[in-house]
């Protein structure tokens, strides 16, 4: 069985990338392979903010991504130094801190695709 991990680098209120990676997530879960772990770096930390206000016309794709990491208990990652240089100094639920480092050990078996 292959298993994949998921890096995400670009903002989510920049681009697309988290709803492709969701979609890319429940495609595989459904196809029977696992996802070891989704890793937030660079401006895709953003997600991680608690206090940023979507307008109502706009689904809130971050929350998304946690609702589905909490449901399928992937860990969802975030780089602390990334986030701290963005001014992101307390997270939402859901939002694990991380290095660098641990997420390149937790890539042993897995596959990386990049969003």
């Amino acid at each position: 069985m292959t298993n994949f991990s998921l890096l995400l680098t670009t903002s989510p209120l920049a681009s697309q990338d988290i709803a492709s990676a969701l979609q890319f997530a429940k495609a595989s879960l459904t196809a029977g392979y696992k996802i070891d772990q989704v890793f937030l770096y660079q401006d895709a930390v953003l997600s991680a903010a608690p206090d940023i206000d979507l307008p109502a016309d706009e689904p809130n794709l971050s929350q998304q991504l946690a609702d589905f990491c909490l449901q399928y208990r992937i860990p969802l990652l975030y780089c602390v130094t990334a986030a701290e240089k963005r001014g992101i100094v307390v997270v939402s639920s859901g939002f694990i801190a991380a290095g660098l480092a641990e997420f390149a050990m937790r890539l042993t078996d897995s596959k990386l695709v990049q969003f």
